[in-house]
């Protein structure tokens, strides 16, 4: 994929993107449409070295993992589950390194595809390292070796995203200490695995490698499992990850991890004492920090708090005028790709001189495990602390036909609505395409609706979406398929 750098008399931008993740790529492409000339600056390599569109989050993130996790629930289920249907196969074998390719194959396509879309739109698509000089300029480092230049725009979008937190008693060697874009190219199958980190994360590259038969671990730090969701998804989640297998160890704390021979010597500490494990891979899935280290030039003067995040106002817009930040690299919601997604567009419209306004109140988050679990708005937890008067429905997926015809009854719905105006305050989800299911919740809540709403709108029957209707009706305790 060439450079599509253009000629000196044509390095004066309305825009320049620097990061071509989702918020950069969606930001871009928005500019383009409204008509402002666009360039996106971009460093990614894929693992032969070739530049690709899509950032972490398409080739080593959620695309990524959720692509090689649907490869291990079939794998899973052809050994484990399709008996229930009356199916039987026997000598089913993973072959690793083509369940790898068909995750990269798919990566390349959707990478090819970003790259297409910035054609149509004639987007100057440039493979270098961006650092902004000032509120005007940007320096532009070709990763062929070529000369610097700078590029001038009137308007700046740093969308540069994440990358995993190092931890230094486990330096990676994506040998035997892997980071999580290590973790998602392995071409053998670990007997023993270990990961620092039962966050989301975590837990989505636990819920790959245990299916394929890895004996997974897990090491968290907290005393606590899943502290963002709900507390009751969260303890319903920790009971059926547990009974699927996973060894979920709370309050470990991990103090040393060491090379051994063809082993991983972890050494972590809880309440008991110090133990030792021995794995075969250990993976690091510790966190996350936002990609600013050489973004900007000291003399650009651009505002980062302590922890490396740019300061932005509610409209993105750092201290320099004309500079936004997007995506992962401010505070205003989680790092999430779909919240990347809508600043680039909101900031993009911006730029264009329109007013449009993003509603963080309902901005669904997701983890894609297996059930997966997703939510919207408030937990009951926080919403208890706040003294706001509350009620709550929850219906059990176990006791819809659709559920039960799939095989896929654990889990549940759970809503929360203001006990004296009825408003919808949070909905969240653990269960088979809670991903899908969100989607309603979300809607419901854009558009101020009440529980009452909720269990008087006909739903299809026999669907998991009725456990909308049937958790709105147990206000009420009017549950049609539920003796409450």
């Amino acid at each position: 994929m060439p450079n599509r750098l253009a000629s000196k008399q044509l390095t004066q931008y309305d825009v320049i993107v620097i990061g071509a993740g989702p918020a950069g790529y969606s930001s871009a492409i928005r500019c383009a449409q409204l008509g402002l000339k666009t360039a996106c600056v971009d460093n990614w390599r894929n693992k032969k070295g070739q530049r690709t569109l899509g950032g972490v989050h398409l080739n080593s993130g959620c695309v990524a993992s959720i692509t090689l996790l649907e490869s291990a629930k079939l794998f899973h289920a052809l050994n484990h589950e399709i008996g229930k249907h009356g199916i039987h196969a026997e000598n089913i074998s993973a072959d690793i390194p083509a369940m790898i390719q068909h995750k990269d194959d798919i990566i390349d396509a959707l990478g090819h595809k970003i790259s297409d879309i910035f054609a149509h739109h004639h987007i100057d698509s440039i493979h270098a390292s961006g650092r902004l000089l000032n509120a005007r300029q940007i320096e532009i480092t070709p990763l062929d070796g070529t000369a610097q230049s700078v590029l001038n725009a009137k308007h700046i979008i740093l969308a540069t995203g994440s990358s995993p937190i190092h931890l230094p008693y486990a330096k990676v060697d994506n040998e035997f200490i892997l980071d999580s874009f290590a973790a998602l190219n392995l071409t053998s199958l670990p007997k023993k695995l270990a990961i620092i980190g039962a966050g989301v994360n975590g837990l989505e590259l636990a819920s790959i490698w245990s299916r394929l038969g890895a004996e997974t671990i897990l090491l968290e730090a907290q005393e606590t499992f899943l502290s963002l969701p709900d507390q009751q998804i969260s303890r319903e989640a920790y009971r059926i990850y547990s009974e699927q297998g996973l060894d979920m160890r709370l309050g470990a704390r991990v103090i040393s991890a060491k090379k051994g021979k063809s082993k991983v010597i972890v050494e972590y500490q809880d309440q008991d004492g110090t133990h030792t494990l021995r794995v075969d891979k250990l993976i690091v899935a510790s966190g996350r920090k936002p990609n600013t280290e050489n973004l900007a030039a000291a003399e650009a003067n651009l505002l980062l708090d302590e922890n490396g995040y740019i300061h932005v106002d509610e409209n993105c817009r750092t201290n320099l005028p004309g500079v936004y930040a997007i995506g992962d690299l401010n505070l205003l919601g989680p790092m999430l790709a779909h919240k990347g997604i809508e600043e680039g567009v909101f900031v993009a419209e911006h730029c264009a001189g329109q007013r449009s306004t993003i509603n963080y109140d309902t901005l669904p988050s997701v983890i894609y495990t297996e059930p997966e679990i997703a939510w919207v708005g408030q937990t009951e937890q926080a919403l208890r602390t706040m003294g706001v008067p509350i009620k709550v429905g929850v219906f059990p997926l176990n006791a819809t036909a659709r559920a039960q015809a799939i095989c896929k009854t654990e889990g549940l719905i759970k809503i929360i609505a203001h006990a004296e105006t009825d408003a919808l305050l949070g909905v969240h989800i653990i269960g088979a395409q809670a991903s899908e299911l969100i989607a309603e919740a979300v809607l419901a809540m854009e558009f101020s609706a009440s529980s009452e709403d909720l269990a008087r709108t006909i739903h299809a029957h026999p669907t998991l979406s009725e456990g909308f209707h049937e958790a709105a009706l147990a206000f009420k305790k009017m549950t049609m398929h539920l003796t409450l």
